[in-house]
């Protein structure tokens, strides 16, 4: 294996690995908000999956490793060809808008929850 399928094959492996910690952080997201969590973890966990999405919108809704692929010699560019079935590759995009939808809905549905009990709280004791 020459030096440009071996760079190529550890660029598809790193960003095997940060798929799966993003995923793992939309998991967690969604975790949280099915059960009304909202602490540290459950907002680290939002600001990497938000600043996934910032840095694919930001690119085109392309991954920026594409272009590194293709440099390193992938006709596709895919990053996704060797840790990933490609149909699961094509429809991550199409996959991750409504799971992030419904975790801000749920999360905005808590922090309404907490915010009526707190002003009901504050009703009662006079402030």
């Amino acid at each position: 294996m020459d030096q440009r399928s071996l760079m190529l094959r550890a660029v598809k492996t790193i960003h095997t690995l940060a798929w799966l910690v993003i995923e793992a952080c939309m998991a967690y997201v969604l975790y949280a908000g099915i059960t009304g969590r909202n602490d540290r973890k459950t907002r680290a966990a939002a600001v990497v999956v938000a600043g996934e999405s910032l840095i694919f919108a930001g690119t085109g809704f392309q991954c920026p490793l594409t272009v590194v692929a293709q440099t390193l010699g992938d006709g596709s560019g895919s990053v996704t060809d060797i840790y990933l079935p490609r149909w699961l590759a094509n429809i991550l995009p199409g996959l991750h808008v409504p799971l992030i939808l419904v975790a801000v809905l749920l999360h905005w549905r808590n922090w309404r929850k907490h915010a009526v009990r707190d002003s009901e709280r504050r009703l009662l004791l006079g402030r």
